[in-house]
């Protein structure tokens, strides 16, 4: 990225949004029939390429199947109201009543209970009796605590998700988790995040993680960028991280580390920029809180909206456009880029010739005035 001077003694470097850049059709085009959008990290394979976020509003034991038998991954949230309470809908319809005024403040209490290694067992095995490929998520701050419970539960896949995630935690207060030995004793492949720089991506994939999830300060639920001042434009984000992630794989030898948009991406139109800027996939939250199966009742929050200490996020009003089916795959009743969303980015694919996703990695991208 180009710096610039800010002021005497203090440049920045320029970067873009996704709202920034637009896609360039080629000289080929194809049939979108054509065209797969499928995608594999270790040993599973899905026909959408996307993980659902791991956000009580987003996913439930019950969605994670859904949207597992749809095609995709849903990351349940491990340390939510699925892992707090035996009846988590009591919670999430309680929540969905309160007034703005009063949201963060019962939230915070709501997610005052203790998380219950019990009840992750058991949504966890509900989820896996689908039979569909089961993922789960804890902070880091959390994962020390509860990893042990969520392995022998027997995810298929373990997320560490958090505002930012770093391969080296400085503190004189508490035992940081060594992540590189933690992701060694592990028999699951982990996806860890977020990050935003090539520097800090190198040290996740050197950690041994099989995905970074790349961005912070993002997303219609966040205020990250407004309570800490950290944010970074989500496409310069991922180009930087996949540029790494080109650098590991002869650094490694040949070992290939997925780069996961995990951001911004709110459309149909953004997860194609985000897999046009070098992305393998991408992992959404407000565009499947949409949906009408979604557990949040047409309310959208993560766990920043309730941090004890410090809140970073709203529960935002994102109303409900349509079925879950409809959202992912169509058909599509509106025309902001809401539904549909993996026909739209076949449509894309398509539209410039591209017959797969690591194709369109290479797609001509330009910044508009």
């Amino acid at each position: 990225m180009s710096e610039i001077e800010i002021g005497p003694g203090k440049r920045a470097r320029a970067a873009y949004s996704f709202d920034d850049i637009a896609i360039v059709p080629s000289r080929r085009t194809r049939d979108p029939q054509e065209v797969s959008i499928s995608w594999q990290i270790d040993a599973y394979k899905f026909d959408l390429p996307f993980l659902a976020a791991p956000m009580d509003s987003v996913v439930s034991p019950e969605t994670a199947i859904s949207i597992g038998k749809a095609g995709g991954l849903g990351v349940l949230n491990l340390e939510g109201i699925w892992t707090r309470y035996e009846d988590a809908e009591k919670q999430l319809s309680y929540m969905a009543k309160l007034s703005d005024e009063e949201a963060i403040k019962k939230m915070q209490e709501i997610y005052s209970a203790p998380i219950q290694p019990t009840l992750i067992k058991e949504r966890i095995a509900q989820i896996r009796s689908a039979g569909v490929t089961v993922a789960g998520a804890l902070s880091p701050q959390r994962t020390a605590e509860f990893h042990k419970a969520v392995i022998d539960a027997g995810v298929d896949v373990f997320v560490i998700r958090g505002t930012t995630v770093s391969a080296e935690h400085v503190s004189e207060n508490s035992t940081a988790l060594n992540l590189k030995k933690f992701i060694y004793e592990l028999d699951v492949p982990v996806i860890v995040g977020g990050c935003a720089t090539a520097q800090g991506a190198l040290h996740l994939m050197r950690s041994g993680a099989a995905g970074v999830l790349v961005g912070f300060g993002g997303g219609s639920a966040h205020t990250t960028k407004t309570v800490l001042g950290i944010s970074v434009p989500m496409a310069s984000a991922v180009a930087e991280v996949a540029s790494a992630r080109r650098d590991y794989l002869d650094e490694s030898g040949g070992r290939y580390v997925h780069v996961i948009a995990d951001g911004s991406v709110g459309s149909s139109g953004e997860i194609a920029k985000a897999i046009a800027c070098g992305a393998d996939s991408i992992m959404m939250g407000s565009p499947l809180a949409k949906a009408a199966e979604a557990p949040g009742k047409g309310w959208h929050w993560g766990l920043e909206a309730h941090h004890a200490q410090l809140p970073r996020g709203n529960r935002v009003k994102v109303g409900t456009v349509g079925s879950l089916s409809e959202v992912l795959t169509g058909p599509s009743i509106t025309s902001d880029g809401s539904m549909n969303l993996f026909g739209a980015l076949r449509r894309s694919m398509a539209t410039c010739g591209y017959s797969d996703l690591k194709e369109f990695q290479r797609v001509e991208v330009v910044v508009k005035p």
